[in-house]
C-alpha cells in the first residue's frame, strides 16, 4: 500500500470523533502523480449508526463549497485583470451602483470590505449590495462568503453575461476541466454532501457564530432529505439556483489537479493570463496567511519549504498548488456525514494530506 492509500484509509477509519466516511487524496508533481480512494461516498443510517452503501472512488463527484472561490472566482479575475476588463483597486460600486460600501475589489479579495461573514440571503428581502456593514472596511479580516458574491457578479457584469457561462469560457473550458459545474454533478457518482438543512437552522436558531436577525421558522424551503446532487451551501441553493461566486461548483479530484496543475505552471499560460498579474495574486501580504482571493500553506521539502496556495471547503474539499514548482494537491470528502459528533475540519484534512506529500517528496 503507497503513503497516499495508507493515509487515506487511515483518515476514514482512524478512532475518535469525526472521521468522514470515503475521501479521495491527490497529487500530480513532476515525480509523482497519484490519487486514491478509500471509503464510501453514501451512506445509510440507523439511528446514529452509519453504514456505507457506495464506494468512494477517484472519479466520485464533490461539492466543492467554498473551493468555488479559488477555482471559479480567483482564477475568472485573474484572467479578467490580465484583459483589463477589471482593475483590483476600482471601486465596488463601479461595478454595483447599488453597493452600500466603499470597499474596491482588492478589498473585497481580501475579506476587509466590512461585511458581514454570512447572512441568509433566501430570507431577507435585501440584495447583498444592500445589506449593511458589519464592521469598518480595511480595518481587519472578516472571512465573507458575501464578499465573493459579490465577486461573482462583478464578473458576470465585467464579461457581460452571467456567472455560469463567464466561469465556463475563462475557466473550466480553456483548461479542460470536464468534470467542473455549477449547481449539479456532470456525472451519476456524487459524494453526499450533507445530510440535510440542519446546519443553517441550527445557525439561524442559535445567532452562532453569526448573529443574524432571523429564525429557521421564517423560511419554508429547507431540505429534511440527504443532499445528494444538490448543493449544500444554503444561500448558493436557497438563493442562487446553485451559481454564486462562493459556492456552487461539482467536481472531481482529477479536476481539481488539473486546475492546480494550471495554476502551478501559470507562466505556461500566458494565452490565458498576464504572468504578471498572477504573481500579483500569488504574492506574500502582511498576513501571511492570505494572499489574493488564496489561503496560504506551508510545505516542507527536503531543505526548504515552500508556500502552498489554495482553499477548504465546507463540505470536505480543498485544492492547492505551489507557483513555479509543478505541485498540485487536491481532496475530496464527505466529512459532514456524521452523527452526534464534530467532524474533522477541512483544513485537518488538508494538513494530512501536506504532510504525506513532504514525505513522498522527500528523498530516501
Amino acid at each position: 500500500m503507497s503513503d497516499l492509500q495508507a493515509t487515506a484509509a487511515r483518515l476514514v477509519t482512524e478512532p475518535g470523533a469525526g472521521a468522514p466516511p470515503g475521501i479521495v487524496l491527490g497529487i500530480d508533481t513532476a515525480g509523482l502523480k497519484s490519487s486514491v480512494s478509500a471509503g464510501h461516498r453514501t451512506v445509510r443510517w440507523d439511528g446514529d449508526v452509519r453504514h456505507g452503501v457506495s464506494a468512494m472512488t477517484v472519479e466520485t463527484h464533490h461539492d466543492l463549497a467554498s473551493v468555488t472561490k479559488v477555482v471559479a472566482t480567483t482564477t475568472a479575475l485573474i484572467r479578467l485583470v490580465s484583459a483589463g476588463l477589471v482593475d483590483l483597486d476600482s471601486a465596488v460600486r463601479r461595478h454595483l451602483p447599488q453597493f452600500t460600501g466603499d470597499a474596491t475589489v482588492r478589498d473585497l479579495l481580501l475579506h476587509r470590505a466590512g461585511l458581514w461573514e454570512w447572512y441568509p440571503l433566501y430570507i431577507t428581502a435585501r440584495q447583498v449590495e444592500e445589506l449593511p456593514l458589519r464592521y469598518e472596511p480595511r480595518r481587519q479580516r472578516h472571512y465573507s462568503d458575501l464578499g465573493f458574491i459579490l465577486l461573482g457578479r462583478i464578473i458576470a457584469t465585467a464579461f457581460g453575461d452571467d456567472l455560469e457561462r463567464a466561469v465556463a469560457e475563462l475557466v473550466t473550458t480553456p483548461l479542460g476541466l470536464t468534470s467542473t459545474r455549477f449547481a449539479h454533478p456532470a456525472g451519476e457518482a456524487v459524494a453526499t454532501g450533507a445530510r440535510d438543512d440542519r446546519v443553517e437552522m441550527t445557525m439561524l436558531d442559535t445567532g452562532q457564530p453569526y448573529p443574524v436577525p432571523h429564525r429557521s421558522t421564517e423560511f419554508t424551503g429547507w431540505r429534511h432529505h440527504p443532499i445528494d446532487g444538490e448543493v449544500a451551501d444554503g444561500n448558493s441553493y436557497h438563493a442562487f439556483g446553485g451559481v454564486s461566486g462562493h459556492a456552487g461548483l461539482f467536481s472531481t479530484v482529477p479536476d481539481l489537479l488539473r486546475w492546480a496543475t494550471a495554476l502551478a505552471d501559470y507562466e505556461e499560460h500566458d494565452a490565458l493570463w498576464r504572468p504578471d498579474v498572477a504573481r500579483e495574486f500569488f504574492a506574500a501580504l502582511p498576513d501571511q496567511s492570505e494572499a489574493l482571493g488564496f489561503r496560504r500553506y506551508r510545505l516542507d521539502l527536503s531543505g526548504e519549504t515552500v508556500t502552498v496556495l489554495g482553499h477548504p471547503g465546507y463540505v470536505g474539499c480543498a485544492a492547492g498548488f505551489v507557483p513555479g514548482r509543478s505541485i498540485a494537491l487536491a481532496l475530496g470528502s464527505n466529512r459532514l456525514l456524521v452523527a452526534g459528533t464534530t467532524p474533522v475540519p477541512t483544513e485537518t484534512l488538508f494538513t494530512e494530506l501536506l504532510t504525506t506529500t513532504s514525505d513522498l517528496l522527500r528523498p530516501d
